[in-house]
């Protein structure tokens, strides 16, 4: 990864510490100032955020340093842990919501000044969506699951903040068109329903980090592009089987057999492996490509060779190189 693109995530992440940090303080403020159960809440959801915007920042920073002795396969996996431990934290604090919720339905009492609440909540939808927006920018760039997980966070919070606004505007306005009705359950409800997002969040992220620790394999497009691609390499490559792949941060891993004539030199079989390999490289930039080659004098197939064997499925060009 280019210094450039390190010092970029480094510094959007930071900006989202910035931007949590103000929030927390804020919706702190005035939660308590107008004794709002759902505006605590979404202080809470800040501050989890702050927490997983300096996981994140950890994580970034860790993670861009290059493979050493103990640790060979470099340090990408720090942003898939950094995801995991985000997702739990907001599982936890989700909870914490739903509980303070529930004893607020069961002893209501009404909010005074509940526009306070409608301010905060408006300066916390700007600037989330505006900081999120920036994650998400460097987040594709780099491929970071880290910064995604970050950006996904203060995404959920500004449709968290718009709801509570909702509620707040609610309580505001509703005693000059419903006078009789019971408008202090409102902000309860508005509560659990910002702590069932914020579960949902957490679960598509849990799913998606998780994943890439246990190794499991690339995308199904992804594994479908490598087998077309070695495919175009015939005739010079009679046949592939054994991909594997797998995906550490940002880098992807990929590695498998390739059957070459058993006539050509060494030399020659290397260089069959770098044209694949700088082929796959200029699709998937960050990728750590390992290619066995094997001997093929078509007589003594295995049931492996004649699975990928690509005699059978195409019809070899003149010039089978890409371009």
């Amino acid at each position: 990864m280019s210094t450039e693109l390190q010092v970029e995530k480094v510094s959007v992440a930071k900006l989202s510490v910035i931007s949590n940090t103000i929030l927390v303080i804020l919706k702190l403020m005035v939660g308590t100032l107008i004794g709002s159960v759902s505006v605590i809440s979404e202080a809470i959801h800040s501050a989890v955020d702050l927490l997983a915007s300096v996981i994140a920042l950890l994580a970034v920073r860790g993670s861009g340093r290059p493979s050493d002795a103990d640790h060979h396969y470099g340090h990408g996996k720090l942003e898939n842990l950094s995801g995991s431990l985000e997702a739990l934290l907001i599982f936890l604090a989700a909870g914490w919501i739903i509980y303070e919720a529930i004893l607020k339905l069961m002893h209501p009492s009404m909010i005074e000044q509940a526009g306070w609440g409608v301010g905060i909540m408006a300066i916390s939808a700007v600037f989330n969506f505006i900081v999120s927006a920036k994650l998400f920018k460097v987040a594709k760039k780099s491929d970071s699951i880290a910064l995604e997980a970050d950006a996904w966070h203060l995404l959920t919070d500004v449709y968290t903040s718009v709801g509570v606004m909702a509620a707040m505007l609610i309580i505001t306005l509703g005693p000059y068109f419903f006078p009789q009705a019971n408008l202090a359950i409102i902000d309860p409800i508005a509560a659990i329903i910002v702590a069932l997002l914020i579960i949902h969040a957490a679960y598509e992220l849990t799913v998606k980090s998780v994943k890439d620790l246990l190794d499991a394999s690339l995308p199904d497009e992804e594994v479908e592009w490598i087998k077309k691609s070695v495919k175009e390499f015939a005739p010079k490559i009679k046949g592939f089987h054994r991909l594997r792949t797998r995906k550490s941060g940002a880098e992807r891993f990929i590695d498998f057999h390739i059957q070459v004539d058993s006539a050509i030199t060494i030399a020659n079989a290397h260089e069959i492996t770098e044209e694949v390999t700088a082929f796959i490289k200029r699709h998937f930039p960050l990728s750590n490509v390992i290619i066995h080659c094997e001997p093929c004098d078509l007589k003594k197939c295995s049931e492996t060779c004649l699975a990928g064997c690509l005699k059978k499925e195409i019809t070899l060009p003149k010039d089978p190189l890409p371009h």
